[in-house]
């Protein structure tokens, strides 16, 4: 767990920030060059060179700062480390936008000890925001502290969701429950960056968020951003988020309930 003296908590926050801008500014530099594009297992599950150089930059800083500490990266797998503390890195979140020269995308680093998020560092590099969560010392955008929205019902909420991967070939696939808010919220918008999408809740933007399938990586920084800001962040039946296999509802907790029983009454 990280110490709550501030230089020690300001350590971790100084170097995942760093980290996290200095990939940032990469990535929108790279933005409109050639891209090599790749793919993992599904022609929908693309990977470019440049998630592996923003990935190695990040993990670089946080490696020669926290030796001890282990790394779960999305492109560059796990390392162990012996300080039961773990860092999960996202490195470029949104890399079909990415690869289509969409600037829609974002870069997450979150600090993880004794299996709870203590630090969430969310940067968004198009439109210059930092999002930054301590636990239990809020939330902030570039240094305004964050609330989320006050949206009393589900049809006055704006959501987003994403879809699987693999949506080609499951029948789980996100279409039936997409179809279910569409008629039952305001809109329904589907950008690419789940990172994105929990920052927006957290500042206010969107007010409630679900997703079938996602990676720890995907999660880690974002749900205590809405922790933090004051929302709610469950699986699809109301329970305890599971980092490792994460499903997830997120809202500004005022509508929660009725996201979960959407879910439950598409979902069974």
């Amino acid at each position: 767990m990280i110490h709550c003296e501030p230089d020690m908590s300001s350590l971790e926050r100084r170097v995942a920030v760093d980290a996290a801008q200095a990939a940032g500014a990469l990535l929108k530099r790279e933005l409109h060059g050639a891209r090599r594009i790749a793919y993992k297992g599904t022609p929908t599950n693309l990977v470019t060179e440049m998630d592996a150089r923003a990935e190695a930059l990040i993990v670089g800083r946080l490696a020669a700062a926290f030796p001890d500490d282990g790394i779960l990266a999305e492109e560059g797998g796990a390392a162990a480390g012996g300080s039961g503390r773990r860092w999960l890195i996202d490195p470029l979140d949104g890399t079909t936008n990415y690869a289509h020269g969409v600037p829609i995308f974002g870069v997450s680093v979150a600090l993880e000890a004794a299996g709870r998020v203590e630090l969430g560092v969310v940067f968004d590099p198009n439109l210059a925001e930092l999002f930054v969560a301590e636990r239990g010392r809020g939330a902030t955008r570039n240094g305004e502290r964050l609330a989320v929205s006050t949206a009393p019902a589900l049809g006055e909420s704006l959501l987003a969701t994403g879809f699987p991967y693999n949506i080609r070939e499951t029948a789980d696939n996100n279409l039936k429950e997409y179809a279910a808010f569409s008629v039952r919220a305001r809109a329904v918008r589907r950008m690419g960056s789940a990172v994105l999408y929990f920052a927006w809740l957290a500042a206010g933007r969107l007010d409630g968020y679900w997703e079938l399938r996602l990676g720890p990586w995907d999660v880690a920084a974002g749900s205590l951003l809405i922790e933090e800001a004051g929302g709610r962040i469950t699986n699809l039946t109301g329970g305890p988020l599971d980092l490792d296999a994460p499903a997830v509802v997120a809202s500004n907790g005022r509508i929660h309930v009725a996201l979960l029983a959407v879910l439950k009454e598409i979902r069974g």
